[in-house]
């Protein structure tokens, strides 16, 4: 009977160490799942100084135009956004991926109240566009501006991959533009060759572009050749004025209209398009001006219009 009385206080014993281990180990795995995941922790150097920032930022408010497109190739809708330069309000080639972003001004006239309670966790902007706001933003959440917004579109995008912590989808997304610009090139042959002119109409302005324009740049990335006057390391020649139409003439001549919903830019480019002087060009008597839409060649400035401005010369040089 002594026997299994101490049989039975053993068992009882064992049954409640048993428990308490159990316990324990519940309690310990409840602590490990509460315990916070510990965020990466990288800085990012910018056109203003230096910003650290800690994981991969969610709501991010992007400020110019060719960032929109960045993000929107990286896989990332901002949750706020400035408004396309044309459009209602979005460019038609993004406007089914940003229904759902709010408008925060334009590049030029930020909303800062808006971005304010958007609550974001990154802010990009440009010091070109918004220098003088930049201590406002950085008030309300850490904030990477970019340099300029002229030239290599790519500069930015690099930058701003790395501000989203998507450096490794960013250089896929440049390999894949590359590859495009390589079969492109393949493709054209000799035509490669050929001297490309671009021309926009303004309501207060004509201007002839360079090769350190949007366009410009992925012209010389492909090789093309450029007119004598246009081969030029700046922008653009502003203000001009009929005298200089010969200087628009080249084997393929492109042109984009900026407008702005009154009609009058239209109206300046049927004013020149119809001049004698243009229409005696021999890129004219050729047939081969070919009208391309500003915001892909010109304003919206980001990868996705640099893909679109690819099969527009497919398009148009290899009918």
């Amino acid at each position: 009977m002594k026997s299994s009385k101490w049989l039975l206080t053993l068992v009882t014993i064992f049954t409640v160490l048993l428990l308490a281990a159990c316990g324990g180990n519940e309690d310990q795995t409840k602590d490990s799942a509460e315990e916070p995941e510990k965020k990466e922790s990288y800085t990012v150097e910018h056109a203003m100084g230096s910003t650290p920032l800690e994981g991969t930022p969610e709501k991010v408010v992007i400020l110019t135009n060719e960032g929109t497109e960045a993000l929107l190739a990286l896989g990332m809708t901002p949750v706020g956004a400035v408004q396309s330069w044309t459009g209602d309000p979005w460019y038609k080639h993004i406007e089914d991926e940003m229904k759902d972003v709010q408008v925060v001004g334009v590049e030029s006239q930020v909303n800062v109240e808006a971005i304010a309670a958007l609550q974001p966790d990154l802010i990009i902007g440009n010091k070109m566009r918004q220098e003088d706001i930049y201590e406002q933003l950085k008030a309300i959440a850490p904030t990477v501006f970019a340099e300029d917004l002229r030239g290599n579109w790519k500069n930015n995008f690099e930058l701003y991959a790395k501000a989203v912590n998507k450096e490794e989808k960013g250089k896929e997304v440049l390999a894949a533009y590359d590859k495009r610009i390589e079969d492109l090139k393949e493709k054209l042959g000799d035509k490669v060759n050929l001297e490309i002119s671009m021309v926009r109409f303004m309501a207060g302005d004509v201007r002839i572009y360079h090769k350190d324009s949007f366009s410009g740049v992925i012209l010389e990335q492909i090789g093309f050749a450029r007119p004598e006057s246009q081969d030029k390391p700046d922008f653009a020649e502003k203000g001009v004025t009929p005298e200089r139409i010969p200087a628009m003439d080249g084997d393929v001549l492109f042109y984009f209209t900026y407008e702005e919903g009154d009609g009058k830019a239209t109206e300046i480019e049927k004013e020149w398009i119809e001049n004698p002087l243009f229409q005696n060009l021999e890129v004219a008597k050729k047939g081969e001006v070919h009208k391309v839409d500003d915001a892909i060649w010109n304003t919206a400035g980001g990868v996705k219009a640099a893909n679109l401005m690819l099969d527009d010369l497919e398009k148009f040089i290899l009918k």
